[in-house]
């Protein structure tokens, strides 16, 4: 993919960025998302990452832009943002810094990093829901109709989810990621940095943690997810009982199952026997589902 910056039409660019962008850069493909293209750009030694959303998906990036502006001014661990525009094709673009590739091998240690910086998330103080100045950059969605897309054709995941909701009262209380997972979160010498921040949004911390605890456990293994959720643990521990932990562990495997039906998630090596042992191990799930 060739693009050249100086032909974007940028709605808002840093200052020092814009005096370089009429300067030759060296751009490097990096693996494309499932919404959008990335590249690695070079400029005068320093390396940037711009995210292009020419695929199907088009989210607000302008809210994006903002969201990690506070999120980066607050001391909240995400990629330094530079400026966001259009390209000739109107498709929506986001410069922001550089901080290495995703996190592979776990440890102990890198799982409770991984813990410490969906807490703080979740610890972000913002107003209640839409009002005042963060309504401009969090939105708030229907729970269903955002995480769970073209659920109405899926009767049997349709009725199971409906039945677990009943059960639980979602809340739209403080700020998720919506999809923190090792793939949206950077490592660069020992520094972690939470990326993609296309679903954040006002929603309820429960979830959030039940669908990262989950694609821990089914991509990684049983202990390393054990580990994770035990790291959470001790913030969870005044609103996070094990019924609910439960119900929303069978809420993320939902989830999982219905994206694997519509329109395919990620394989691997033993992850339906994980999946499986998931759903029988939980008594909120039906292994029949799978």
């Amino acid at each position: 993919m060739t693009i050249q910056l100086s032909q974007i039409n940028w709605i808002e660019l840093d200052e020092r960025i814009q005096q370089m962008i009429e300067q030759d850069v060296q751009i490097m493909p990096l693996p494309p998302g499932l919404e959008a293209s990335v590249m690695r750009i070079e400029m005068e030694d320093q390396r940037y990452v711009l995210k292009v959303w020419d695929k199907d998906s088009k989210p607000d990036i302008a809210k994006q832009y903002r969201l990690l502006c506070k999120l980066y001014q607050s001391g909240i661990r995400v990629s330094k943002p530079y400026g966001w525009g259009l390209d000739k094709e109107q498709n929506q673009l986001l410069l922001t810094s550089y901080d290495g590739e995703p996190v592979t091998q776990l440890t102990q240690t890198k799982l409770t990093y991984l813990a410490e910086r969906l807490m703080e998330v979740h610890r972000y103080p913002v107003n209640e829901a839409g009002a005042g100045e963060d309504g401009e950059y969090i939105f708030k969605t229907d729970f269903v109709e955002y995480f769970f897309p073209q659920i109405e054709l899926h009767e049997d995941i349709h009725e199971h989810l409906t039945n677990l909701i009943q059960q639980v009262q979602i809340r739209q209380e403080c700020l998720i990621h919506g999809d923190y997972n090792l793939g949206n979160v950077l490592e660069l010498h020992g520094h972690y940095t939470i990326i993609d921040w296309t679903n954040g949004q006002y929603g309820d911390p429960r979830y959030d943690r039940a669908w990262s605890v989950f694609l821990i456990t089914i991509y990684n293994g049983e202990s390393y997810g054990e580990m994770y959720r035990a790291q959470l643990a001790p913030a969870a521990n005044d609103v996070y009982t094990l019924e609910e932990e439960q119900i929303f562990g069978a809420i993320a495997c939902l989830r999982w199952i219905l994206l694997r039906r519509v329109g395919g998630v990620p394989m691997g090596p033993d992850v339906m026997e994980r999946v499986h042992s998931m759903a029988v191990h939980n008594p909120y799930l039906n292994e029949h589902l799978l």
